[in-house]
């Protein structure tokens, strides 16, 4: 008997359909139906969850669009370390390990690419997705579920039946080079700095604090491996898992295999060194892992690696060529950077034509000089190095590069700190290099997010003069005229600009001093500044004993915030700034709270989907109570507080003895006088 035509059963139905031809359009690249089909079925589905919305889930392939932006990413331990491989130079040595540790003669090996991407674990709970982390330090990651969830090739539910209860996948997030070059001439197009390179730009999309972000960058995934699993039956072999990931709609890598012994290791080594250039993916490397399940828990691990696998690097791409010119960067903080400027030459199929030099006590370590040839390679098969210098080849009138004495760009006088390798200009605001880089910080999106003010439109403000310091942002409004008649401006982007320059007026305290660039102060320590002070008068008005009384303040980062406020350069920017009508960023925080209220001093953790407020309106109620919230649980948490589908946490809070409140008895208690 069929089940009845009803918008719970037809919306499941859609859902299932949509996610198989999801899974055969983006991880088999072998789509059956038609585009327009799936966009009917697609439109059906949003039609009905638009009449039903109470029966939306987090599992719909139509909450892939991304959510509301975050205030930062918690933290996340992993229930099982994502330990790291140790890197082999000669397969045959660990063969022999394995092959004594064991006893067996023959080992059979699953082999695979080492994809240069950013490290994940994702966690489903009876198939479906409840949680995706980065690797982090191996013991502790940071969550982007929000962000994950918008990658087509993450299967929100997983296919098929028979699931593990609890099941923690390992794998690798990352961009394809075509992606890469699409994503990075879209950046280029509208004014921005392009990524460095695909692994760059996997690693900053994936933590994006806006999860939209994510959901217009390509990103991809390989499953390649298993933290925690919960299951009454699992495959005996890597091979097995593999074939039983894929039958649940989990991408793994087509270039992974299964190789016997080392003559097996070393033609797959051959092999996929060359054919490495035509992949579509950056890799730098392959992995051996012992295939048979039962003889890794029999190998088990040392330190921080696990003694059943090894990764192969390949050699670095080099190449000889000659430093035409030793040139000085400086960037936003005031560092001096010697860059070298190379006679063009190819490295791993990218012209290479400059290098970072790093420091100068790097540049004198290697003795280099104007004039030398060098070896240079793509450190990672990325970025550009110097490797060192061919004395043989030296020209006999070569000079040392001296220290520079004053900045190249405004001629000041440099400083070096002690206990300090870089060497700085102390001018800030006022020297026109740190200018640039300082109004692109402020900017920024997780800064002052100011839209459409990329590198360029700074480029062409500060060359016709139109702003001499980032407060000067804030009177581009009575030029109208003269801003929309820059080069490739016009009138609708100029006023796009202003508006989105009016808008920033309502980024809070925090994000002001974020935007500002002191050294030392990130989001994070922007954020306890913010709370601890309030008002921004108090914060410049703190001693050095005062700072370091905040949360995240250490006596460097007093000390760099206590003169930051106190140079008077400084503080006409600054104070320009505090002039500027109807800002948030100058309006004191509203006190909620007082010292006996039951959040006080209180240490909070968030999980499941809220009802009443999102996640961040939350986390601002609760610390504009005194609590602080954070992602990671433990015996000092105070209250656990739980909306819907809570996931492992609610488990956790409950072994720590961790109190926990539901969403209406937070709303209850955030009441309280």
């Amino acid at each position: 008997m069929t089940d009845p035509v009803t918008p719970a059963n037809r919306i499941r139905a859609l859902r299932t359909t949509i996610s198989y031809h999801d899974h055969r359009y983006h991880v088999l690249d072998d789509p059956e139906i038609t585009d327009d089909t799936y966009d009917a079925l697609f439109q059906e589905l949003v039609a009905l969850e638009t009449a039903h919305p109470e029966l939306i889930t987090p599992d719909s392939p139509t909450q892939r669009v991304g959510s509301t932006p975050l205030d930062g990413l918690a933290k996340v331990i992993h229930r099982v370390a994502m330990l790291s491989i140790d890197t082999v130079t000669d397969v045959a040595e660990f063969h022999r390990r394995v092959t004594e540790a064991l006893g067996e003669p023959e080992i059979d090996y699953a082999a695979e690419p080492k994809i240069d991407g950013v490290a994940v674990s994702l966690t489903y709970h009876d198939g479906v997705l409840i949680q995706v982390a980065t690797r982090g330090d191996g013991r502790e990651g940071e969550d982007v579920t929000a962000q994950a969830r918008t990658i087509a090739s993450i299967p929100l539910r997983l296919l098929g039946e028979h699931h593990p209860q609890r099941l923690e996948v390992r794998g690798e997030v990352f961009m394809t080079l075509e992606s890469f070059d699409r994503c990075n001439a879209t950046a280029l197009a509208q004014g921005e700095k392009p990524f460095a390179n695909p692994r760059n730009a996997a690693a900053g999309s994936l933590r994006q604090l806006d999860p939209r972000v994510t959901a217009q960058r390509p990103l991809r995934l390989f499953c390649h491996g298993v933290g925690e699993v919960a299951a009454a039956a699992w495959p005996l072999t890597h091979a097995a898992m593999m074939a039983q990931f894929q039958q649940w709609g989990l991408p793994v890598c087509p270039e992974a295999t299964v190789v016997s012994g080392v003559a097996g290791c070393r033609d797959y080594y051959q092999q996929l060194a060359a054919k490495r250039d035509q992949l579509p993916y950056e890799i730098d490397g392959m992995v051996f892992k012992v295939n048979t399940l039962a003889w890794r828990e029999r190998l088990g691990f040392v330190a921080r690696a696990p003694r059943w696998a090894a990764a192969c690097k390949f050699p670095a791409r080099e190449a000889l060529t000659v430093i035409e010119a030793i040139d000085i960067q400086v960037g936003r903080t005031g560092t001096l950077t010697p860059v070298a400027r190379l006679t063009p030459v190819g490295v791993g199929g990218v012209t290479v034509t400059n290098a970072t030099l790093h420091n100068f006590e790097e540049l004198a370590r290697k003795d280099l000089r104007v004039g030398d040839t060098v070896r240079v390679r793509r450190a990672g098969d990325v970025i550009p190095e110097v490797v060192a210098m061919l004395p043989e080849r030296r020209p006999a009138d070569s000079l040392p590069v001296p220290l520079p004495t004053c900045c190249p760009v405004c001629q000041t006088p440099v400083q070096r700190s002690e206990g300090e390798v870089a060497i700085r200009c102390m001018e800030g605001f006022f020297c026109p290099a740190q200018l640039k880089e300082a109004i692109r910080h402020f900017a920024s999106r997780r800064a002052m997010q100011i839209e459409g003010l990329g590198d360029r439109l700074v480029t062409l403000l500060l060359e016709a003069e139109l702003i001499r310091n980032v407060a000067d942002l804030y009177q581009l409004h009575r030029i109208p005229d003269r801003l929309a008649a820059l080069e490739r401006m016009g009138t609708k982007s100029a006023d796009n600009l202003l508006a989105a320059i009016e808008e920033s007026r309502n980024r809070d305290l925090a994000r002001f001093l974020f935007a500002l660039g002191v050294r030392e102060v990130g989001e994070a320590t922007a954020a306890s500044l913010a709370r601890h002070f309030q008002t921004i008068d108090a914060l410049m008005a703190a001693s050095l004993t005062e700072l370091q009384g905040a949360g995240d303040v250490g006596p460097v980062a007093a000390d760099r915030i206590w003169h930051f406020f106190r140079e008077p350069r400084n503080r006409i920017v600054i104070d320009r700034l505090l002039a500027e009508p109807a800002t948030a960023w100058h309006q004191a925080a509203t006190r909620h709270t007082t010292d006996n209220h039951p959040l006080a001093g209180a240490t909070v953790v968030l999980t499941g989907t809220l009802t009443t407020w999102s996640r961040q309106e939350a986390k601002a109620r609760l610390e504009a109570l005194g609590a602080k919230v954070t992602g990671t649980l433990s015996s000092r948490t105070r209250f656990l507080i739980v909306g819907a589908s809570p996931g492992s946490k609610l488990t956790q809070a409950r072994s720590l003895g961790v109190e926990v409140l539901h969403e209406a008895e937070m709303m209850t208690l955030v009441n309280q006088t």
